[in-house]
């Protein structure tokens, strides 16, 4: 947040099957002035019916709870509140969960040994539209996807063509590179590759920038090895 601009807190629900746990990041996240915790749910089934009566801007989801796991309930969520972003704070480090993860549409995964401060940071970058993995997650993400890219096993995602720039800003997204970042390395303002991104992600019918990554490596736009 920018000194001195009157903005709205970023209003999250809290998804988690451990009651203590939720509790106490609920009371954490609570003391951040630009944030504001508006329910918590102890599963998922409540936590798609929880989204859907507050409209959260972020929703802070388990990945392994009762009834109706995080990545079910993932999906339902972003069926239900198309606008909301998602991250998924777990202590899992599954290969595969980060993966359904991300094809389920959420913009983060953190292990739950990550620090407030880095949780509270998480939930400021996703609701400004950018994705955020932990750094040692996000190398087990492109091991997955280099090998879904050898297997065949990535689904096809039709679109059209991106332009020089946009396979550009693409490559640079897809090495985890925050929107600021790109724009030092390409010259351009922060403001131009958010609109590069926000049409890439047009064109191709995707719903976040690391669906994009998975798209650019089975394309073969990333060179992987």
């Amino acid at each position: 947040m920018v000194a001195g601009q009157e903005s709205e807190p970023i209003r999250v629900v809290v998804v988690d099957d451990q009651e203590l746990f939720r509790r106490g990041l609920t009371m954490l996240l609570g003391v951040e002035p630009d944030i504001e915790v508006v329910g918590e749910a102890g599963d998922g089934a409540a936590a798609a019916e929880l989204a859907a009566s507050v409209a959260p801007d972020v929703v802070l989801l388990d990945v392994r709870m009762p009834k109706r796991s995080g990545l079910e309930a993932c999906v339902e969520i972003k069926e239900l509140v198309p606008t909301a972003r998602i991250i998924m704070l777990t202590m899992s480090d599954e290969e595969g969960d980060l993966y359904d993860a991300v094809k389920n549409g959420a913009s983060g995964y953190l292990l739950k040994d990550a620090s407030i401060d880095e949780v509270a940071q998480a939930v400021r970058v996703v609701a400004e539209g950018q994705s955020l993995i932990s750094p040692s997650m996000a190398v087990k993400l492109l091991d997955e996807f280099k090998e879904m890219s050898r297997s065949g096993r990535a689904e096809e995602v039709p679109g059209p063509r991106l332009t020089a720039r946009e396979l550009e800003v693409l490559r640079l997204v897809a090495t985890g590179l925050a929107n600021r970042d790109i724009a030092g390395q390409l010259f351009i303002s922060e403001n131009t590759v958010k609109n590069h991104v926000r049409n890439i992600l047009e064109k191709l019918q995707l719903h976040s920038r690391m669906e994009a990554v998975m798209y650019a490596v089975r394309e073969k736009i990333l060179d992987l090895p």
